[in-house]
C-alpha cells in the first residue's frame, strides 16, 4: 500500500508567512519612520525679512541643520503681521517635520495680548522644538537727531513731535518702545514696518528718528557712524557694546526689554521627529561657526529643550499681557 504524508497546502504556508511578516512590519514602522527622517528637504519659515536679527538666527541655523540633519534645510521669509502672517503660514503645514518656523519671544507673548484677532495660536498651534539665542535691543538715533542721551531724547520728545521705528506691531522692537514711551511719559509715534530691514533703511535715510533695533542688525551701522547709539535695553549691559549704559542706568528706572529666538513645528508633529530636531539644533548652536557668528552679532546662545522652550513661553505671556494692556497699544 502506498504511504501518504500530510504535507501543508503551499497557500496555507504563503498565507502565515505573509501574516507574521505584516505583523513585524507594523511593529517596526515607527522606527523605521523615525530613522527615515529626514529625506527630503525641509523649509524653515522666517517671519521678517532677510537682513534682520530673526533671518539672521534663521539662515545661520539653518545652515548647521544642514550639516547634521544631511538634507537642505532652505529659509522661506514670509514677513508681515509682527510675524503672524509666517506663523500661521507653518501653523497650516502639515506636521511631518519638513516645515519648521522661527518664533520668536513677541509672537508667542505679545502678539496675542495686541492683535484683536490672530491667525492661530502660537502657543496651541506650534509645538516647541528649542529655544536657541536671546538678545538686547539698542536705542539708535538717526545723526541728525539733535539728543546724545537718553535724557535729551525725552526731553526733546517733551518740546516736539518724535517718531520711532519698528520692525512690525507686536515686535520686541515695538514693545521696547512702548514701555520708554510708558515709562518716561512721553508722547511718540510709532511708525511700523514689514521687518528690521526697511526700518532700518529708512533710519539710515532720516525719514524716522529713532529706533529700539536688536543689536545684530543695528550694529554695522553703529559701528560705521551712520547711527548714534545710547542705551541698551537689557537688566546689564551687552558685552557687545559695554560702554553703553542700560535704559535704567539712563534713568527710565525699571526698564527691561528683550527678546529670543527659537524653533517650532506645526502641532501634533510626531515626538521623535521633535526630539531629532532638537537634538540637531542644540549641536547646531554648539558650533564653533555658529557659536563665532552669533557672539559676534551679540546673540546670546541657548539650546534648551522643547519643555524648557514651553516654560519660556508661558513666562513671556504672564509678563507681557500686562505691560501690552497698560500701554494701550493695538494692532489689527
Amino acid at each position: 500500500m502506498a504511504s501518504f504524508k500530510l504535507r501543508p497546502s503551499f497557500s496555507w504556508v504563503s498565507s502565515l508567512a505573509l501574516s507574521v511578516s505584516m505583523a513585524g512590519a507594523l511593529l517596526t514602522a515607527p522606527a523605521a519612520l523615525a530613522q527615515a527622517f529626514p529625506n527630503k528637504a525641509i523649509r524653515l519659515v522666517c517671519p521678517f525679512p532677510p537682513g534682520g536679527a530673526v533671518d539672521i538666527a534663521s539662515r545661520a541655523i539653518a545652515q548647521e541643520l544642514s550639516k547634521n540633519l544631511g538634507q537642505p534645510v532652505t529659509v522661506d521669509n514670509k514677513p508681515g503681521a509682527g510675524g503672524n502672517i509666517g506663523g500661521a503660514d507653518a501653523a497650516r503645514a502639515a506636521p511631518d517635520g519638513y516645515t519648521i518656523f522661527m518664533t520668536t519671544s513677541g509672537i508667542q507673548a505679545i502678539n496675542p495680548a495686541l492683535y484683536a484677532k490672530m491667525p492661530f495660536d502660537p502657543n496651541k498651534d506650534l509645538a516647541p522644538v528649542s529655544a536657541l539665542v536671546s538678545l538686547n535691543n539698542v536705542l539708535v538715533l538717526h545723526p541728525s537727531v539733535k539728543a546724545n542721551s537718553v535724557a535729551e531724547v525725552i526731553a526733546l520728545a517733551k518740546a516736539q513731535p518724535v517718531n520711532y521705528a519698528s520692525s512690525g506691531s507686536g515686535t520686541s522692537i515695538h514693545m521696547s518702545g512702548e514701555m520708554f514711551r510708558s515709562l518716561t511719559n512721553i508722547n511718540m509715534t510709532h511708525i511700523p514696518y514689514k521687518g528690521s530691514a526697511p526700518a532700518l533703511n529708512d533710519l539710515l535715510g532720516g525719514q524716522v528718528m529713532m529706533m529700539f533695533d536688536n543689536i545684530p542688525s543695528a550694529i554695522p551701522h553703529i559701528k560705521s557712524g551712520k547711527l548714534r547709539a545710547l542705551a541698551t535695553t537689557g537688566a546689564k549691559r551687552d558685552p557687545l557694546l559695554p560702554d553703553l549704559p542700560t535704559l535704567a542706568e539712563a534713568g527710565v528706572a525699571g526698564y527691561e526689554s528683550g527678546v529670543w529666538f527659537g524653533l517650532s513645528v506645526p502641532a501634533n508633529t510626531p515626538r521623535d521627529v521633535v526630539m531629532r530636531l532638537n537634538a540637531e539644533a542644540i549641536k547646531g548652536t554648539k558650533s564653533p561657526e555658529f557659536v563665532k557668528r552669533m557672539t559676534e552679532l551679540g546673540y546670546i546662545i541657548m539650546g534648551t529643550s522643547p519643555e524648557t522652550m514651553a516654560e519660556m513661553s508661558r513666562a513671556e505671556v504672564q509678563r507681557w499681557g500686562p505691560i501690552v494692556k497698560a500701554s494701550g497699544a493695538k494692532a489689527d
